[in-house]
């Protein structure tokens, strides 16, 4: 494992194994969000790499598009220092995003300058979002957590109308290995009255060695502050799903405590990894409302704000509710 887990975690020798990055923008006005999913599939019967997205825009019909545009492999060129990962005339990187993409619906371009990043909080023990998981081998799923919150400067052509990004808000994570797992949830936001605040969460079974178990990874930036909530710092949670496109979490540890009501909107199809390849149909949606409530114990404080321009899904997650 790469201790700078947002570079390449592989190489094209693998086989059964994907990567990908996750590079979410919402514009100056707050009316448009777009991802990039740029990334690798090298299963046997269909490697290729790709570019994936993901819009939001009241200008669409239905009020948002997915695209999934491939390459082959051969286009996926990637580098160390500085870290940059570039996919035919497409360039993602830790301060740039430059797209050229056509699809079926959509042409989009344009380039977006992002920073500063805000990384989380990391130490020996934990150093990513998945603590001392990080270490063990073989898992299915790895995620990382590049940054929290970051501004934008620049604009993109979106189907022939230039939208603007600059002092709008950005957010980049990343997942490597064999296959997403068979049922998770998944929340994000940094839109929030709060401009610093932002906030990611994640709950799936994971498969380890001889047994599933449930895990969670939670990781809440508030006033200056970092709110850790995981199976690994003993954690206590509980989840309901009062309906198909709303989702209820609370969690709790000795610091603090937190409750997340989301709701998604506007959901649309993007691609996951499973054994075979890119095989698998998922829902997300780019425009949602996350409702987050925390208690800080150690310092008595509480706050209450709503986060707009949600990412969330809910992927079979039924057997996740406890």
């Amino acid at each position: 494992m790469r201790k700078d887990r947002n570079l390449f975690q592989g190489n094209l020798n693998k086989k059964n194994y994907f990567e990908g990055w996750y590079y979410k923008q919402v514009s100056t006005n707050g009316k448009t969000a777009i991802s990039f999913i740029p990334g690798i599939s090298l299963h046997a019967s269909d490697p290729h790499c790709f570019v994936q997205y993901i819009i939001v825009d009241e200008t669409l019909e239905n009020g948002i598009s997915t695209g999934y545009v491939r390459f082959p492999v051969e286009s996926f060129v990637w580098n160390d220092e500085p870290f940059a990962v570039k996919i035919e005339d497409n360039f993602f990187s830790e301060s740039l995003v430059s797209v050229h993409l056509e699809s079926v619906t959509d042409i989009i371009s344009g380039n977006l300058k992002l920073g500063p990043l805000t990384p989380i909080e990391s130490t020996v023990l934990r150093p990513t979002i998945m603590g001392p998981f990080a270490y063990i081998p073989k898992m299915e799923c790895y995620h990382g957590v590049t940054s929290m919150n970051h501004y934008l400067d620049g604009s993109l052509e979106i189907n022939g109308r230039i939208v603007a990004f600059s002092n709008g808000k950005g957010y980049i994570e990343k997942d490597w290995g064999t296959k997403f797992p068979k049922n998770y949830v998944w929340l994000q936001s940094n839109h929030f009255e709060k401009p610093d605040t932002s906030l990611f969460f994640s709950m799936a079974f994971i498969p380890f060695y001889v047994r599933d178990f449930l895990g969670f990874i939670s990781n809440i930036q508030l006033n200056g502050k970092e709110y850790r909530f995981a199976t690994y710092n003993n954690s206590k949670i509980k989840l309901s799903l009062p309906s198909n496109d709303t989702i209820l979490v609370t969690m709790e540890n000795s610091k603090a405590k937190v409750k997340i009501f989301g709701k998604a909107e506007h959901m649309g199809n993007l691609q996951a990894p499973v054994l075979s390849g890119m095989d698998k149909t998922i829902k997300e949606g780019v425009s949602g409302t996350i409702e987050l409530e925390l208690w800080d114990k150690e310092n008595n404080t509480h706050y209450h704000g709503t986060g707009s321009m949600a990412g969330i899904e809910i992927v079979d997650a039924e057997d996740l509710v406890m």
